[in-house]
C-alpha cells in the first residue's frame, strides 16, 4: 500500500535564488534530509491512455537514464480516468535540477518521446515529497495492485498528530492484507494530509492503482 502524507500549512511566498541554492528548496529540516521523491501525475486526453504507455515503454531507457523511476501506475478506480501516476528519487533539489537541464539537451529523448507525446497529455501535476523518518520505502514480496490513500488534516502537523498517525499506519499494516510501501510527507503540493483520529481529519480519498508492464514496483 501506498500512503501520501503532508503536514504543513500553506503559504504563498516569493523567492529569489541563485544557482548555489537548487539544493536548498526545502524548508525547515527538511533541507538537510537529501534524498526526495517526486510524485507525477498525467490526465491524459480520451482515447490516449494506451498509445502514450506504449510510447512511454519504448522510450522508458532514455528517462530512467537521468534519474531513478521508483514505480509506474494507472489510475484504475478512485481518481480521474485516464490518469498514469509515477514516482522518480532523487538525491537532493540540485540533482532534480541537474537532471531536468540534461533532459532538456537530450535530443533523442525530446525527439522520440516528449514532443511527440505532449499532445497526449491534458494536464500535468507534480508534488514533492520525503519519506517520513519511522518509514523505509519498501519493495512487495510479489506482484499486485497498490492503494494511494491520501489522508488530508487539519493543520498542526507531525507535532499535533505525528504519533497516533504513526499507530494508526502500523495498525493497519499488522492486520496482514496489505504491505506497506512507504508513508510520505508533501513539502510541496497539496499540502496538510494524513490520518488518524476524526479529531484531526477532515476528508480522506484513494485510488486503486494498476503498475505498468515496465514498473520497477508490480
Amino acid at each position: 500500500m501506498l500512503v501520501l502524507r503532508s503536514a504543513l500549512t500553506r503559504a504563498l511566498a516569493s523567492r529569489t535564488l541563485a544557482p548555489q541554492m537548487c539544493s536548498s528548496f526545502a524548508t525547515g529540516p527538511r533541507q538537510y534530509d537529501g534524498i526526495f521523491y517526486e510524485f507525477r501525475s498525467y490526465y491524459l486526453k480520451p482515447s490516449k491512455m494506451n498509445e502514450f504507455l506504449e510510447n512511454f515503454e519504448k522510450n522508458a531507457h532514455l528517462r530512467t537514464a537521468h534519474s531513478e523511476l521508483v514505480g509506474y501506475w494507472s489510475v484504475e478506480f478512485g481518481g480521474r480516468m485516464n490518469t498514469v501516476f509515477h514516482i522518480w528519487k532523487y538525491d537532493n533539489f540540485a540533482h532534480r535540477t541537474e537532471v531536468r537541464k540534461a533532459l532538456a539537451k537530450d535530443k533523442e529523448w525530446q525527439e522520440q518521446f516528449l514532443i511527440p507525446n505532449l499532445a497526449l497529455i491534458d494536464k500535468q501535476e507534480s508534488e514533492i515529497t520525503y519519506l517520513v523518518p519511522w518509514c523505509k520505502l519498501e519493495k512487495p514480496p510479489k506482484e499486485g495492485v497498490y492503494e494511494l490513500a491520501t489522508f488530508q488534516m487539519k493543520p498542526g502537523g507531525p507535532a499535533l498528530w505525528g504519533d497516533a498517525f504513526k499507530r494508526a499506519v502500523h495498525a493497519h499494516v499488522n492486520l496482514g492484507y496489505t504491505k506497506l510501501v512507504g508513508v510520505f510527507h508533501t513539502e510541496y503540493g497539496a499540502l496538510n494530509r494524513v490520518r488518524e483520529s476524526v479529531n484531526y481529519l477532515v476528508s480522506q480519498q484513494n485510488m486503486l492503482l494498476i503498475p505498468t508492464s515496465f514498473s520497477p514496483l508490480k
